[in-house]
């Protein structure tokens, strides 16, 4: 059966479409004969109870340079008029984000949201992967610089990183000396209103942050993320590059036991990093990334599995 999807992403004008997961998934759903519309976050107006969105309906192509083209303006009924949203603006995850999750969880039980509205909300990728301590290296969540050099002292190597960043920005190597450190906790606390997370260093990184793709709570695929040279940072955004890999039997252990806690918080779409076969770092559900260089290296089709979960919760 076709349906009507709107896509909430960021401008179709800035999609790098060799490695882009939302262009994929809307390949997927347009070669399955579903109706595509794109909007952009502000575009969301709440009228007398209705959420509405000025969107356009979108045919997509994989041709660089020329992968989209737009229909007319129309204001679309998200609740009465569409099918399937799929929420897929990238972070940051700010006040802005928070308040899309608001609106659209405004439509639940009319139009189906992917991932969920309200799951998204509240499973940060920083905050929600502390249920799952035990998969976790040594971990710390402040403001306080006293805590860190204590931190640092019983540690010896750590990484500072913002709660809320994302694609690597923003994440610092601190070594045992700890040159700079108060510097930079000084730097974090006048840029974030909100607490910075302290990760030991874990040296594994330099073979490789996995990504794993889980779909409806099972396991689609993964890649090996390796950092270029004199980086920690193995996000392909920042210069990482991709490699063919396999689970390991602690990474197994580690979907399993995330596996039914996603699906029942309607997060279908998820990636999860993991650092040397063993340390679980974070679970994004806002807007993952990994699909293309995942079907790549292993001949799967992710976005057909993606619609296949969503298709079985609309029929």
């Amino acid at each position: 059966m076709p349906l009507n999807v709107a896509v909430q992403m960021d401008p179709m004008e800035g999609i790098k479409i060799g490695g882009d997961s939302t262009f994929a998934i809307m390949l997927s759903a347009q070669a399955r004969g579903h109706r595509l519309w794109h909007y952009e976050a502000p575009a969301l107006t709440l009228r007398d109870g209705r959420l509405i969105a000025k969107a356009r309906p979108v045919t997509v192509r994989p041709q660089e340079g020329d992968h989209f083209s737009f229909g007319d303006w129309q204001s679309l009924d998200l609740g009465r008029d569409v099918d399937v949203v799929l929420m897929r603006q990238d972070p940051p995850f700010d006040l802005s984000y928070i308040t899309a999750t608001h609106l659209l969880e405004r439509i639940e039980g009319e139009t189906l949201v992917v991932n969920n509205p309200a799951s998204v909300r509240n499973a940060p990728e920083k905050l929600f992967v502390l249920d799952y301590a035990r998969f976790m290296p040594p971990t710390m969540i402040t403001r306080d610089l006293a805590e860190v050099k204590s931190f640092l002292a019983e540690h010896g190597e750590i990484v500072v990183k913002p709660l809320y960043g994302n694609a690597g920005n923003a994440v610092f190597r601190v070594g045992a000396d700890g040159a700079n450190l108060s510097a930079l906790v000084e730097l974090f606390n006048a840029s974030w209103v909100e607490p910075f997370m302290v990760q030991a260093f874990i040296p594994a990184v330099a073979k490789g942050d996995k990504r794993i793709v889980l779909v409806d709570g099972e396991v689609a695929g993964a890649i090996n993320r390796i950092p270029g040279q004199g980086e920690i940072r193995s996000n392909l955004a920042v210069g990482g590059s991709a490699a063919k890999t396999e689970l390991t039997e602690r990474e197994r252990e580690i979907c399993a036991a995330l596996g039914p806690e996603l699906k029942k918080r309607g997060l279908l779409f998820v990636g999860i990093d993991v650092i040397g076969g063993e340390w679980l770092t974070e679970i994004n559900v806002t807007s993952p990334t990994g699909i293309v260089s995942i079907d790549a290296f292993n001949g799967t089709d992710t976005g057909a599995m993606i619609w296949d979960a969503i298709e079985a919760k609309i029929v």
